[in-house]
């Protein structure tokens, strides 16, 4: 009944968002989508993408959510009126947010609780 969907813009939907705007864009999810899903860069697109989409306000029994994220996301980019300097723009705004987030909370690597759970 329900469409693949996550609560918030998931990573693993970037690439089908390569062919939504101009060469601009093209050339950021080409990069993006070539980064583990924990890099910086992922991270500001997914935080990009939330805001853009209006994840937040989405609830699960929604025509939209019903859509699906990829159908959203797209819908979202076609309907997009800047440049894609602008979206751009947005993006490194995001990456600014998640970087500073990021010095003060590090992400921990997968072998960082076992390593702590032995020092205790």
């Amino acid at each position: 009944m329900y469409a693949d969907n996550e609560l918030l813009f998931p990573p693993n939907v970037i690439a089908t968002l390569r062919s939504e705007r101009g060469q601009t864009w093209r050339g950021l999810v080409e990069r993006v989508v070539r980064l583990p899903e924990d890099h910086p860069e992922s991270l500001a697109f997914s935080l990009m993408m939330i805001r853009l989409d209006g994840c937040l306000t989405c609830e699960t029994d929604s025509y939209r959510a019903m859509r699906g994220c990829a159908a959203c996301a797209r819908q979202t980019l076609r309907r997009f009126k800047g440049p894609d300097d602008l979206l751009l723009d947005r993006f490194a705004e995001s990456l600014d947010e998640v970087s500073a987030y990021l010095q003060e909370h590090p992400l921990r690597t997968a072998a960082e609780p076992a390593r702590q759970a032995r020092a205790a």
